[in-house]
């Protein structure tokens, strides 16, 4: 059975949410799914997951959360080879950098050798809109069909 792990970090609720929406997206197809918030992530254990999908808010002037902050930094000793990864996150367009988060940590994971598998899903605060909820409902859908294809 595949195994997907969906981590987040979440301050205001926004991110969280839409883990929840991909994950309620991901059921129907019957993998094993964890979610989980990245700060209490055992970063070891990403090596038995087939799948990760990981979320972040993005922080002032698109930095890292402060609670990612050591995520970022310890998984540069994990090999994810054959490990298919997508980034989603939330932001605020006030602010320069729009999810500036969720590049850096799609940048972090291909260097750790994952596979990633889809471009980053950005959504502005939280996926209150039908085409916010279209958006994280496509997304989860796409990542899906990452592991039909491979199958084939």
């Amino acid at each position: 059975m595949t195994k997907i792990l969906i981590a987040y970090a979440s301050m205001s609720g926004n991110t969280e949410e839409i883990s929840e929406l991909i994950k309620s997206n991901l059921e129907p197809f019957g993998y094993h799914i964890d979610m989980e918030e990245i700060e209490h992530l055992d970063i070891q254990n990403l090596v038995e997951y087939d799948g990760i999908l990981l979320g972040v808010y993005t922080w002032g002037n698109g930095d890292l959360p402060y609670e990612v902050e050591d995520f970022y930094d310890e998984i540069e000793n994990v090999d994810l080879m054959g490990k298919k990864a997508a980034i989603f996150g939330s932001g605020d367009r006030s602010y320069p950098e729009f999810c500036a988060a969720v590049d850096l940590l799609e940048e972090k994971l291909e260097l750790c050798g994952a596979e990633i598998v889809q471009k980053g899903l950005k959504i502005e605060l939280a996926p209150e809109t039908e085409e916010d909820i279209e958006h994280c409902n496509s997304f989860a859908i796409s990542f899906s069909k990452s592991f039909e294809e491979s199958s084939l």
